[in-house]
């Protein structure tokens, strides 16, 4: 399988982290909507990151990449958000009821809390997506061109419905089309997903919205996977200033996290934390 198996309600208490690490918040958003908030300590005005996960994943993402990621954007006085998308993780919904545009409403109404927050300066706010997450990223940036100063996305599917077809094929979109719905086996979990989300797929072209946010662009991609074909368009495509194609030699969809050798996943995150300390300033 190609693709990652890809305001605020409630307070659910803090978790503890490691050294040089701020305290995590757990919270529960509009709509239900996991998410953890992390502020550097004494922070003023700092910058932040929102967070996408892939399809099938949730806010902490395949091996912890993002977890470590908010870590690492921690050490350089970063705060950061990651949700899980509804009906994904402990987010309420249905996952069957999920669609494109379900997505991409729940990452503005994640938007719009992280930018609320007094600590955050919301002139310096910066999105990240792995994945399906980041076709969503592209989407949310061309939604709010003006919203968000920088983006960066992982592997990112350049076509919704193609690429969906290249990971579940394309009798699970003739079975969802007939009978409304079908029944997927992700390898590491099972999802029924319904007709609507396989029409969603094909009503966001992303080179549109590519053209649409002038803001700063890293796009990170392995080259044994199917968005490395996709990263330097996707860069060439964006009209704003700076820019980068990152094609990560070696590595596969998820950067190798599940293996032994943290070196790609390690680079991956390293590589997007200096990027947003240095765009979001």
């Amino acid at each position: 399988m190609r693709l990652l198996a890809l305001g605020v309600v409630a307070l659910a208490g803090i978790l503890s982290t490691g050294a040089g690490f701020a305290d995590e918040t757990r919270m529960t958003l509009e709509r239900g909507i996991d998410a953890t908030l992390n502020v550097p300590d004494g922070a003023v005005g700092a910058p932040a990151v929102l967070m996408l996960h892939g399809f099938g994943s949730s806010k902490d993402e395949v091996g912890n990449m993002y977890a470590r990621e908010a870590a690492a954007l921690a050490e350089k006085g970063v705060a950061s958000l990651r949700i899980s998308f509804e009906g994904f993780g402990k987010s309420d919904g249905d996952t069957g009821e999920t669609t494109v545009d379900q997505q991409l409403a729940d990452a503005l109404i994640a938007a719009d809390y992280l930018a609320s927050i007094p600590q955050i300066d919301r002139n310096k706010l910066g999105i990240l997506g792995f994945s399906l997450g980041g076709g969503i990223a592209i989407l949310a940036t061309a939604e709010r061109p003006d919203f968000f100063k920088s983006r960066v996305t992982w592997s990112s599917v350049g076509d919704f419905a193609e690429d969906m077809k290249g990971s579940v094929g394309q009798v699970a979109f003739d079975k969802a089309a007939a009978d409304g719905i079908v029944g997927l086996d992700l390898g590491f979990r099972t999802i029924a997903l319904k007709k609507a989300f396989f029409d969603s797929l094909s009503m966001h072209p992303l080179k549109d919205a590519l053209a649409a946010y002038d803001g700063a662009y890293l796009a990170i991609a392995g080259s044994e996977d199917f968005s490395a074909k996709y990263a330097q368009a996707f860069v060439d495509a964006a009209p704003g200033m700076p820019k980068e194609a990152m094609i990560v030699e070696g590595a596969d969809h998820i950067f190798g996290v599940l293996s032994q050798d943290q070196t790609n996943a390690d680079k991956v995150i390293t590589k997007t934390a200096e990027w947003f300390a240095s765009t979001l300033q």
